[in-house]
């Protein structure tokens, strides 16, 4: 017999390298542990490895459900039924996603959803705000700053290895190599051009 359900909206949030996603998957596994039953989505939009799974920077590995939009996720939520539903990359998602996330955790269940709170430049990042408002917990990772190994809260991005401009493009998915790459800061060591 599985814990009973609790309608719950968990944020998971913090810069690039901090670790949301082995908290995601950490959690997820513990519900596993408790009998109940879990799904993991991903957002179509991010690129970064094969479909069917999510991979921490450390590892670890999970199976996921890939979707297009908010509309799909919550099929896909309501087609399986879990006790609890995870959400990655949030901030890829519309500006509906706070809304749908209400309604799923309602039914009742544990939503957990995981995303970057600043851009880039250090502003509050898609609807994560919104989301950081309504979770009834919140958990804010930090990683380390790659310049002078401080507390890290900010991402940088760089292009051809140097600061991007506040104008740029919202978002570049991957940062794996090319002209875009990212890395975690302190508020001290991250820089935007203006």
């Amino acid at each position: 017999m599985g814990v009973p359900r609790r309608a719950w909206l968990h944020v998971i949030t913090g810069c690039m390298s901090s670790g949301k996603t082995a908290e995601v998957v950490r959690l997820l596994t513990r519900m596993q542990i408790a009998g109940q039953s879990v799904l993991l989505i991903t957002p179509a939009r991010d690129t970064r490895v094969a479909p069917g799974e999510v991979v921490s920077r450390t590892g670890t590995r999970f199976p996921s459900i890939v979707v297009g939009d908010t509309t799909s996720l919550r099929n896909e939520v309501n087609r399986i039924n879990p006790d609890a539903v995870a959400i990655e990359e949030a901030q890829f998602f519309g500006d509906d996603l706070p809304d749908v996330l209400e309604e799923l955790a309602a039914a009742p269940r544990t939503v957990i959803v995981s995303g970057l709170d600043q851009d880039f430049a250090g502003r509050p990042f898609a609807t994560i705000p919104s989301l950081l408002a309504r979770a009834d917990e919140i958990t804010k990772l930090t990683a380390i700053c790659v310049q002078c190994g401080g507390e890290a809260t900010r991402t940088q991005r760089l292009r051809n290895g140097k600061p991007a401009r506040a104008d740029d493009e919202l978002i570049v998915i991957g940062g794996m190599g090319g002209d875009d790459t990212y890395e975690a800061r302190c508020r001290g060591c991250h820089a935007v051009v203006r």
